[in-house]
């Protein structure tokens, strides 16, 4: 008999992927098998195995992709199979999400099963709106409210003289498209056409929104503009503390999408910072790093170490794998003592010097042309350098190097492909032109990405302002045809997010 598996289920949060619990994420990590719903945001799928099983089973506009009968179905038999079922529900999953009918589909079928909360809507959006659900002198209660349980008539399935009577805070989630019932029959039962409301859509993302006025005014506010899901209604005095507690909206980025095109492993440090900035980051790598295809040049450069008088790093890439097969073929680190290190970039330096090894020399501009002329004050003549890299890569350094008289080894020490998977989602977000910005840290991440892409999307991308980190990049993006709007005096990933701050500040 198999070893019955168990299901997961997980609260995702309202949007920003930051907002998943760290528990959420450790099973994420763990998962065999995900399903996820609609409003579940994609990034969230970069924390899982690269062997996970992922199904869509959302439901837009009332058509589901998988009837419920069916997601109950395949979670029981996948769990059957002994696998770790991920149930993946944008917000709380207890919280108008079906997470009870679910669970206790895994409690009838006798299938271990585990509940992680998360962050509910109606919490995380008020919060990024600025708006305080309670306050100790406006509003001591609080009800939630789904807009969305409809009749044959039309209307929604509840007491709405009870509702309306109600002083405290009244949230209605999923009612986009119900916004004028709803304020129709609060003021029919006796709620002050004066009471003020707001309407946030896409909360806690950078296409949030917030329309703002009173039951009387907001229908026409609202008709100026299409409301469509997701969207969260707050109703009550504390709407009024808006203007004194917002802050999402008034941060730098706020209200850019900006893809982030590094591999997964380089690209949280990015993601963290341009989400402080209010940027929503938008994970597409573009880029996987693996092992070359053959380990005998750089095993025979580590047996013969002492043959070598410089090492030198282009990439923290570099840097890992080197490093790792020295581990692997049982060298001692103390053979590079004798050896001067050299490194293109302050983060390939700092990789080195976490390992304990001294860098001798970080020329001041970030590229092979600068590093070249660092070494060209030193005699190296007859010298030999070992430059453990990738398996395809620029050839200046080691032909310049050769011209000034020195004996050059390039051994490859990994090769970067294409990512198996591309995200569909992402796809059609650049397609529907709500991706603001393009960010590439290498001429490959442009190469690769416009790979990824096909050529049907290139018209959108070249209406996207397009951010690359130095001359080298944005000469491989020119030559693809895209212009090159942002590029930072100095080539890292920190002075490029500054370089975006400072583009949409001018």
């Amino acid at each position: 008999m198999s070893k019955t598996g168990k299901i997961i289920l997980i609260g995702a949060g309202p949007g920003d992927v930051s907002l998943l619990t760290l528990q959420g994420k450790t099973w994420l990590q763990k998962a065999d098998v995900i399903l996820y719903d609609h409003l579940v945001n994609e990034d969230l799928l970069r924390f899982t195995q690269k062997e996970t099983e992922v199904f869509y089973v959302g439901k837009k506009e009332g058509v589901a992709s998988l009837e419920q009968e069916k997601i109950n179905s395949l979670l029981i038999e996948k769990a059957r199979e002994g696998k770790v079922v991920v149930r993946l529900k944008g917000g709380d999953p207890f919280i108008f999400g079906r997470g009870g009918e679910e669970i206790q589909v895994a409690k009838n079928s006798n299938i271990p099963f585990l509940v992680v909360p998360g962050i509910t809507s109606v919490t995380g959006v008020a919060a990024y709106a600025g708006i305080p659900l309670t306050h100790r002198h406006l509003s001591s209660t609080l009800s939630i409210i789904t807009g969305s349980n409809e009749k044959n008539k039309g209307d929604i399935h509840i007491d709405w003289e009870k509702i309306a009577s109600r002083s405290g805070t009244l949230v209605f989630l999923m009612g986009a498209r119900k916004l004028p019932l709803i304020v129709e029959k609060l003021m029919k039962f006796g709620k002050s056409p004066d009471t003020p409301i707001a309407v946030i859509q896409w909360g806690t993302t950078a296409r949030q929104k917030t329309w703002k006025g009173t039951l009387s005014t907001i229908v026409e506010k609202a008709s100026e503009e299409i409301i469509s899901p997701p969207a969260l209604t707050i109703i009550g005095e504390v709407v009024n503390l808006k203007p004194d507690i917002e802050w999402y909206e008034h941060l730098p980025l706020f209200g850019k999408s900006i893809v982030v095109t590094r591999k997964g492993d380089q690209a949280e440090s990015m993601i963290e910072r341009l989400r402080e900035l209010g940027a929503e980051p938008v994970f597409f790598p573009v880029i996987e790093t693996i092992a070359p295809d053959d380990w005998a040049p750089l095993d025979d450069a580590l047996n013969h170490i002492s043959r070598y008088d410089g090492l030198i790093f282009t990439s923290v890439n570099g840097v890992r794998f080197f490093f790792q097969r020295l581990k692997e073929t049982r060298q001692d680190i103390r053979n590079l003592k004798d050896l001067r290190v050299y490194t293109i970039g302050p983060k390939t330096a700092e990789a080195v010097s976490d390992l304990g090894v001294c860098v001798d020399i970080v020329p001041e501009d970030f590229v092979a042309e600068s590093l070249l002329e660092s070494i060209g004050k030193e005699k190296i003549n007859g010298q030999r350098f070992l430059i453990p890299r990738a398996a395809v890569a620029r050839e200046i350094l080691p032909q310049k190097l050769r011209e000034m008289g020195a004996k050059v080894d390039i051994a490859p020490a990994y090769q970067t492909v294409l990512p198996k998977q591309k995200s569909d989602a992402f796809l059609r977000r650049l397609q529907s032109g709500e991706i603001d910005v393009l960010t590439f840290t290498s001429s490959s991440t442009v190469t690769n990405f416009l790979t990824l892409t096909g050529e049907n999307l290139l018209e959108e991308i070249k209406k996207t302002r397009i951010a690359c980190i130095g001359p080298i990049t944005a000469e491989t993006a020119k030559k693809a045809g895209l212009n090159v709007d942002i590029m930072p005096r100095e080539y890292t990933v920190a002075a490029l997010i500054e370089a975006i701050e400072d583009h949409y500040k001018s």
